[in-house]
């Protein structure tokens, strides 16, 4: 004769009236959401590169100088702007790339946002092109960089004199543009710390 065995759960009444096993069973918790601060840094990305492409495209400036290799007293008209350097234009691509990426992880950090279990797909996806996002942006910064410092300091092995003495403004655009850029840069890296944490916690 087949017998039956009957399990019984054990309960225990809270203050609340409402009963909690006594099994010590604790129900898995969801992987952590770390989407919020990860938009509130998209956000910040979006900001930063889009000012620090405005401060670039902005920086021209036109002085009278005086002419050599011409008669006494004669000047001529010079002007500085970002389109003359290659280097600035390279910059000018990558903040523009940065922006435009910026605002669709944007959108899909904000979706994500809502959902209790990003998917880990997301998150590798998000590793992969914010790293390849911070090369792009952290080199085009290096090269505006040096550009800026050759136009701050000169050098005298080569032959090329300093311009900033005499387009200050120019200069001091240029070296804003490249601060914030940098700026854009750390807050790449930053997301793809905070990417790789996430899927890190998912996996333990």
């Amino acid at each position: 004769m087949a017998t039956t065995e009957v399990i019984t759960e054990t309960t225990t009444t809270t203050d609340y009236g409402k009963t909690m096993p006594e099994s010590g069973y604790v129900p898995p918790s969801s992987p952590p959401n770390f989407f919020v601060v990860d938009f509130a840094l998209r956000l910040l990305l979006l900001a930063s590169t889009v000012s620090s492409l405005v401060v670039l495209v902005t920086s021209k400036q036109t002085r009278t100088l005086p002419a050599n290799f011409a008669p006494p007293f004669s000047f001529v008209t010079r002007d500085a702007y970002f389109k003359d350097s290659p280097a600035l234009i390279y910059l000018l691509v990558a903040l523009s790339v940065a922006g435009l990426y910026s605002i669709i992880t944007i959108l899909a950090s904000g979706f994500a946002i809502s959902r209790p279990s990003p998917s880990t797909k997301l998150l590798f996806h998000l590793i992969v092109f914010d790293a390849l996002m911070a090369a792009i942006l952290a080199s085009a910064t290096g090269t505006a960089g040096s550009v800026a410092y050759i136009g701050l300091k000169g050098n005298s092995h080569v032959g090329w004199t300093k311009i900033c003495n005499v387009y200050g403004k120019f200069c001091r655009h240029i070296g804003a543009s490249a601060a914030v850029a940098l700026v854009a840069s750390i807050v790449l890296v930053l997301l793809v710390v905070l990417s790789s944490y996430s899927l890190y916690r998912r996996s333990h």
